[in-house]
């Protein structure tokens, strides 16, 4: 533990509404100042998501701690466990992965019923507390994830946030093997990890996005159908043809656009399920009422993934049925991919090497 440096380069947004900016002087916390249940890992990789961009834009509804160290898909080793931690369940050493659930007390109504991300004393990666856009950080020994052994880390860390969140969202949704899933956004980073674990759950996937790049991505992970949104004039329609002429059976709704929802109820078949994923800061939901009770839809939000949709997540990835694409880049580019993030130009997921 000697070798720990005493500062770190770190990504920092200084305060609401100020620049992003790449510091190398940022401190790291020590061993000794590590409280019971904490522990400092030393990350070699990290995701970025764009529920980070928003964190730093400070663009929603619930506003991030500043200065803030974003990042909630990191992959690292523990490198200190704070003293006096009770039957901790990793060591040092260990390789474990940082979601953005980084704290919950596991002992309230919403812990024990398996939705600690609903806990009211949660602590969040990269907004209530500093994340993983650093060469260290500290999260908390009973939430860190252990990662499988064959399973490459940049792989893994976008398993994390992405896989976890679709792959709860597709376990939530009522839909049967055989059954339609369409999954807007298809081909973007989270949508192209719902498509393969919705293929692995045995669903019949329609993709809907834009570009010959996406388009090439989604059917080779599987998807069936392909939609291109801005080149077909009717979705709703397109959509119901697509899925045998009676519509789908569940969509999960993955974009940050709400003509996403608004049309999602009206191509569910009847008895259909919306799953709610993407998180537009303003936007609101609107649907007719009429149409969904007429129709017996069911609306469900799905926020993140607990800790054992993290295991359960990362278990499938391991054993080759979700492969993540991705391109590598260095934390001194985070400013550069939050740009291509915005313009809705990066096709998978971007993993930034801390060796870089």
């Amino acid at each position: 533990m000697s070798n720990i440096p005493k500062t770190q380069i770190a990504a920092v947004v200084p305060f609401h509404g100020a620049a992003l900016e790449i510091r190398k002087d940022h401190p790291v916390k020590q061993p000794s100042e590590l409280a019971p249940g904490e522990c400092l890992v030393k990350l070699s990789c990290t995701g970025v998501c764009h529920t980070d961009l928003h964190a730093s834009n400070d663009d929603w509804p619930l506003h991030a701690s500043t200065p803030l160290v974003g990042g909630h898909e990191g992959i690292g080793e523990i490198v200190a466990i704070g003293e006096n931690t009770g039957d901790c369940p990793v060591k040092i050493g260990d390789r474990v992965g940082i979601k953005w659930l980084a704290y919950s007390c596991l002992n309230c109504e919403q812990c024990r019923n398996g939705r600690e991300q609903n806990c009211p004393k949660a602590k969040l990666s990269g907004f209530s507390v500093d994340g993983t856009f650093a060469q260290y950080t500290v999260s908390y020994v009973y939430h860190v994830t252990p990662i499988p052994k064959n399973l490459d880390s940049n792989a893994a860390a976008s398993i994390l946030c992405a896989g976890v969140t679709v792959y709860r969202a597709l376990k939530h949704s009522h839909a049967k093997i055989g059954e339609w899933v369409v999954l807007p956004g298809a081909g973007g980073g989270l949508g192209h990890l719902a498509v393969q674990y919705a293929v692995a759950m045995g669903l019949r996937v329609v993709a809907i996005d834009t570009g010959l790049e996406k388009k090439k991505l989604c059917l080779e992970l599987g998807a069936e159908k392909w939609i291109d949104f801005q080149e077909e004039k009717d979705i709703v329609q397109a959509v119901r043809e697509a899925c045998d002429g009676e519509g789908a059976h569940c969509a999960v709704v993955t974009t940050a656009s709400a003509s996403g929802y608004t049309q999602a109820v009206d191509y569910l078949r009847p008895g259909g399920t919306l799953m709610a994923v993407g998180l537009p800061g303003e936007a609101k939901l609107e649907a007719s009422i009429f149409f969904t009770v007429f129709k017996s839809i069911n609306i469900l939000g799905s926020y993140v993934g607990n800790r054992q949709d993290a295991v359960e997540a990362l278990e499938i990835a391991s054993r080759g049925k979700v492969v993540v694409r991705y391109e590598c880049k260095g934390l001194s580019e985070l400013k550069n991919v939050y740009d291509a993030l915005k313009q809705g130009n990066i096709a998978g997921r971007i993993i930034l090497e801390m060796s870089k």
